[in-house]
């Protein structure tokens, strides 16, 4: 039986950071607005990107390309989590379920449906645009599995070394970008996917354990690292992927993403007074319990509800003003307002596959958890660059240097999936102690 918001909200433990729950929340909300502002189709179809339309509004991603502040907090959550479930099958089970299943189910959603129409011959025009966007935003999931199986090896090198496991990333991040920039070496700027992700990742260890006292120092670090490297290096203005630039600061990673992220893990610990004041009160805590109780959710159907948006008006016939004109500009709170009507609508469809249930402590095999993380880890980024287009073709797609296809991708996903959530196998009674009949 499930719980409501405010009976989950009245039993809170006093001892519970609300912070970082609504960090948690807050980062993804900031998300899911940025890629509904980004996303700009114009009269004829085409989808594009307001920041390339607009160079000036590159600035902005300083503010809201919040990422970091996600798995920032997943680092805290990742650290308090392992050292109540040390196991590593419990610990991935426990960390992931909320994150997969739902996961999973939108990707057999959009699955069927991509096979539907590309069996129907319509995937031609914005519908085929749609079938590669949708599952880009999945290189987020894929992350996050990556920290979560990594969590044990690198809480047992925070609490020997504490901010030199930290460093140790950095000084990763920082010979990536050397040998790349400098040297000319190829493939290597796809370890930054590690080296910066997961040292943002180890400052939310150091928070679990009280380490970041001077979050000034980090931010204004963090801002002026970034900004020297953008000013003289060769780094672009924008910390979100711009379609067709030579060099991105998101895929992959670069350090001045890496000096960027500093700079919001600091700035938001600087507001963890008032922060933590406001979700102290009654009635933010019970719209902050409800809203974690949905945002993955939210955040894998946030984008389709977008594209059904303008796929919609489309449709009907309405005209699609040219991006960033008056007119489009005048007519974005109704594009806003409707792709949150019809994102709430696939909430209420789809948040039954989110809902927290008891996860047992059953110990399972650590290997095959691991194996599991892995598979689903390389499933999900391979979907992430393979789109649902092309099904029928055998499109492929580069996962760093090896060819994936949609199918392919979504099979590991699913065979990760079931070795991650599977239970271990229970033990039969011991001889002599009596049995009960298992009933139902």
């Amino acid at each position: 039986m499930g719980f409501s918001a405010r009976e989950l909200a009245a039993a809170t433990p006093a001892t519970r950071d609300r912070y970082v729950d609504l960090l948690r929340v807050a980062s993804l909300a900031v998300v899911v607005l940025g890629h509904w502002l980004m996303a700009a189709v114009g009269p004829d179809g085409r989808v594009g990107n307001l920041l390339a339309v607009v160079p000036e509004l590159q600035a902005a991603t300083w503010a809201l390309q919040v990422m970091p502040v996600f798995f920032f907090v997943g680092g805290f959550g990742h650290a308090l989590a392992h050292r109540s479930r040390p196991g590593y099958a419990d610990f991935l089970r426990a960390r992931l379920r909320r994150l997969l299943r739902p996961t999973m189910v939108f990707v057999a959603v959009w699955g069927a449906v991509a096979l539907a129409i590309q069996l129907l011959g319509a995937d031609g025009g914005l519908m085929g645009v749609v079938l590669r966007l949708v599952t880009q935003l999945l290189w987020f999931v894929g992350i996050y599995l990556a920290m979560a199986a990594l969590t044990p090896p690198l809480l047992r090198a925070h609490e020997r070394y504490g901010w030199g496991a930290f460093g140790g990333l950095v000084a990763g991040a920082v010979l990536v970008d050397a040998l790349r920039f400098a040297a000319g070496v190829p493939y290597v700027e796809f370890l930054n996917f590690v080296f910066v992700w997961l040292a943002v990742h180890q400052l939310g260890f150091l928070r679990a354990d009280g380490m970041l006292r001077r979050p000034a120092l980090l931010a204004g670090a963090g801002l002026l690292g970034a900004a020297a490297l953008v000013a003289l290096g060769p780094y672009p203005l924008s910390m979100v992927g711009m379609p067709g630039e030579k060099v991105s600061n998101m895929a992959p990673p670069t350090l001045a993403l890496l000096c960027h992220g500093l700079w919001l893990v600091g700035a938001v610990e600087l507001l963890k007074g008032p922060g933590g004041r406001l979700v102290a009160r009654a009635g933010v805590w019970r719209a902050v319990v409800a809203a974690n109780g949905l945002a993955m959710t939210a955040f894998l159907w946030h984008l389709t509800a977008m594209l059904g948006v303008y796929g919609a008006m489309l449709g009907l016939g309405l005209e699609l003003p040219a991006p960033a004109s008056a007119a489009w500009w005048a007519q974005l709170p109704l594009r806003l307002a409707a792709a949150a009507l019809l994102t709430a609508l696939l909430v209420a469809v789809f948040r039954r596959f989110e809902a927290p249930a008891p996860v047992p402590r059953t110990g399972g095999s650590g290997p095959l958890a691991a194996l599991g993380v892995t598979l689903a880890l390389l499933g999900i980024l391979g979907l992430s660059m393979t789109g649902f287009g092309g099904l029928l073709e055998g499109h492929t797609a580069t996962l760093v240097a090896v060819e994936v296809t949609a199918p392919a991708a979504v099979a590991a996903a699913l065979a990760g999936w079931f070795l991650v959530d599977r239970p271990a196998p229970r033990r039969p009674a011991a001889a002599g102690r009596g049995s009960r009949r298992h009933e139902g």
